[in-house]
């Protein structure tokens, strides 16, 4: 951890821009009040996760996005590093969570990427079920995944220049 200390922040305003504008649509009320979606640590964590996974499916393949691609997501684990110091988890358990949270990360958007690929809300809605839900409330995992086709789409009309330049938007959840 302590080498993290030296290694060069990547994060610019435009990575900090995109990084809040997920986390705000994360916190978004309906998640948890109407859609069902915990709302805990690890709740927030998936819907933060999601949003990134939207992000990622956005900028896929085009190179010049690689590194704000690759920055935006250390952005995400530096805060989630920090949000388990804040809530008490020790130096030595924080780096095994943070691998965890990784493996879980990449799972969930390898999963969400091979739904979506074959434009599968089905598949998607299981996907969510299973991840977000714990394998319950798959009409409320229905009512994500078209949320998340929808969000999916109008981030498709999104130029990449606009996500780079630090402005991502994404619509109303409700």
């Amino acid at each position: 951890m302590i080498l993290s200390l030296f290694r060069k922040n990547t994060a610019t305003d435009a990575v900090y821009g995109v990084y809040r504008a997920i986390v705000a649509q994360s916190r978004q009320p309906v998640f948890y009040a109407q859609w069902g979606v915990p709302d805990t640590v690890t709740g927030r964590f998936d819907m933060i996760s999601l949003h990134m996974a939207l992000l990622f499916r956005r900028l896929r393949g085009a190179e010049p996005t690689k590194d704000f691609s690759q920055a935006v997501f250390d952005l995400f684990f530096k805060d989630m590093d920090r949000s388990l110091r804040e809530m008490g988890a020790g130096d030595l358990a924080v780096p095994k969570k943070i691998q965890k949270m990784g493996n879980l990360f990449f799972g969930l958007l390898a999963a969400i990427n091979e739904a979506m690929d074959r434009g599968d809300k089905e598949a998607l809605a299981s996907v969510f079920s299973r991840n977000i839900y714990d394998g319950a409330g798959i009409e409320h995992a229905r009512t994500l995944a078209d949320y998340f086709m929808a969000q999916d789409q109008a981030l498709a009309g999104l130029p990449v220049e606009t996500i780079t330049g630090g402005t991502v938007t994404f619509g109303n959840a409700a």
